[in-house]
């Protein structure tokens, strides 16, 4: 039986291993954008990198209303969907060095500093998400 995790639960689902974020932006029609993310969790926001042009680039810019979904597909089946509003950075020193947290998750300490450079370049924004709602569920199909 499906069950609502704790503050403590999300917070270890969503920064387990390298799971990625769905992340969900507003085009400037008000359709949905949708992009798989790196990012990680830094006390109540949400923090990742992206490029200042790209589709989500722009749209966080012009709206910085966001929800990221986090998910486990395998049975019983886990998610946790969180919102809130983004806020901006183009600060390099602070790109860089979110960029380098952020790739070690990913690509593992040893290339941490690779892709921090990579990705902590100007044209790039730090994106830290405030999480005004979180919906987190375990075993939704046991």
């Amino acid at each position: 039986m499906a069950h609502k995790m704790t503050d403590e639960e999300w917070r270890a689902f969503v920064s387990h291993g390298t799971r990625t974020g769905k992340l969900a932006t507003v085009r400037a029609d008000g359709s949905p954008h949708v992009a798989p993310i790196w990012f990680v969790l830094d006390g109540d926001d949400v923090v990742f990198n992206t490029g200042r042009e790209t589709v989500k680039g722009r749209n966080l810019t012009r709206d910085g209303r966001v929800a990221l979904c986090v998910d486990d597909d395998r049975p019983p089946f886990d998610f946790v969907v969180l919102q809130g509003r983004a806020r901006l950075s183009e600060d390099l020193d602070e790109v860089r060095a979110w960029a380098t947290r952020i790739a070690a998750r990913y690509m593992g300490e040893d290339r941490a500093a690779e892709f921090g450079a990579r990705n902590g370049v100007p044209g790039e924004l730090l994106v830290r998400v405030g999480i005004d709602k979180v919906l987190a569920q375990r075993a939704i199909a046991g």
